[in-house]
């Protein structure tokens, strides 16, 4: 409040300061009463849009590069992820006891010092817990994407309470990773009991470390079929982009009604079916977003609905995404984040495919392995962008203007989306004003 000077302002400065020294001792005394201070307040459940720290990350490099990718990522308001084990993280407990969280260290300062909130994903276990040895670590996919065994699931919830006590200034935590690990072959569907049981472990040894952290799954991936397709496909959750895999649906159900609570709920998934399929394009489909959102949002009775990961190219046999020019990849994944936020997401993550060379298709910012690397890239500014504008609380509004065919339109009362999904350039009217937009462009337009 800004001081006006004079007496006035004099004898006010002294009713505040009686009411603080009242306050003060209600305090103790409430503090004495119940054993304690008073808890501190519980983390927003909502973070809005950021991304995964990958392999390689703004964490090592050339250090003008590093100093330029950190300074980029100042400002951007972007949450950032990273796992417990893999994707650029050490086995954090080679041996049952011993601990090596130094690389994990260095992420979570690159969010601290980057102004980022940073959030935990819980996968993956050391070997030991999955019937590897003690002291040695197999990074091989087959391997790493084993999940712990029950006789250890103890183990990773107490290896995870380990990990909230070692970073405090972490508040949420994701339990796992696409189910990895826990397909029951003999039945051929999803072991969501075995993995709902390491969920209740985990967040229960959580709460116990703090109440107040915010904990959520089943981080599941939505597959679905094309449409057409009736074996194995869901009645309930379909659209124009096809139909969820029954088994997800099942999974996700029993994980719902037997969980222990959760603070968020996680999904995982692409527009595109498990064939690779775009339907009926790449840009409509991304409904499927908005649809699946809706879903888990009533299946869950509303509680914050994130997306772990959320894809919009399909990946080659080495599930790298390349194929695509930069423009289409920009303007068909900020439809996709349209998609998101309709269907009911408050926060989602960006899988950042970071590399050493380039080209870096689809990369946040110039790797920094390079000399010139660290400065940013289109995807960067669009999540930036997007969350500057439509973070969480956002009340979307309608906008009038041109409904026709090949165009994504998102707004609420200060800013207004708009994607091309054309390659070529046209015009529109939107909100009134008409508008060029060049091919694939992604346009902001600010409202009164």
């Amino acid at each position: 409040m800004r001081d006006h000077g004079g007496r006035r302002a004099a004898a006010g400065r002294r009713r505040p300061a009686l009411l603080a020294a009242a306050l003060a001792l209600a305090l103790l005394l409430l503090a004495a009463c119940s054993g304690g201070p008073p808890d501190d307040p519980a983390p927003p459940a909502e973070l809005g849009w950021g991304f995964t720290h990958t392999q390689h990350s703004a964490d090592a490099g050339e250090d003008r590069a590093v100093r330029r990718a950190r300074t980029t990522l100042e400002g951007t308001g972007l949450p950032q992820v990273q796992h417990l084990m893999g994707w650029g993280s050490a086995n954090p407990e080679p041996r049952p006891g011993t601990y090596d969280f130094a690389a994990m260290d260095r992420r979570i300062a690159l969010a601290e010092e980057t102004g980022a909130t940073p959030v935990i994903t819980l996968c993956c276990a050391p070997d030991w817990m999955k019937g590897g040895a003690e002291g040695r670590t197999d990074w091989s996919t087959r391997s790493l994407e084993r999940a712990p065994g029950p006789e250890h699931f103890a183990d990773f919830a107490e290896l995870a309470a380990t990990t909230a006590r070692r970073y405090p200034q972490v508040r949420h935590y994701l339990v796992w990773n696409e189910f990895k690990g826990f397909w029951n072959e003999a039945e051929g569907r999803w072991d969501h009991e075995g993995y709902t049981e390491l969920y209740n472990q985990v967040r229960r040894a959580l709460k116990e470390v703090d109440p107040a952290l915010r904990v959520g799954g089943p981080y599941l991936v939505m597959d679905s079929f094309p449409p057409g397709r009736t074996e194995g496909a869901s009645r309930e959750v379909r659209g124009d982009w096809g139909a969820l895999d029954r088994r997800t649906v099942d999974a996700f159900r029993y994980w719902n009604r037997h969980k222990d609570g959760a603070d968020f709920v996680v999904a995982d998934g692409s527009s595109y079916t498990t064939d690779g399929e775009l339907v009926p394009d790449a840009f409509a489909a991304t409904a499927k977003f908005t649809d699946v959102g809706r879903w888990v949002r009533e299946e869950t009775g509303g509680i914050p609905l994130w997306w772990a990961e959320y894809y919009v190219e399909p990946g080659d046999a080495d599930d790298q995404r390349a194929d695509w020019p930069e423009p289409r990849r920009r303007a068909v994944h900020a439809a996709g984040l349209a998609a998101l936020a309709r269907g009911g997401a408050t926060t989602a993550f960006y899988w950042n495919p970071e590399r050493t060379t380039t080209p870096c298709p689809g990369c946040l910012w110039r790797p920094t392995h390079l000399p010139d690397g660290g400065t940013p890239l289109p995807m960067l500014d669009l999540l930036a962008r997007f969350q500057r504008e439509f973070g969480p609380g956002t009340r979307f509004t309608s906008v009038p203007g041109d409904t026709s065919p090949g165009l994504t339109v998102l707004a609420d009362d200060h800013a207004t989306l708009v994607v091309n999904h054309r390659a070529t350039a046209r015009t529109v009217r939107v909100a009134g004003a008409r508008v060029r937009l060049e091919g694939y462009e992604v346009r902001w337009l600010e409202r009164g």
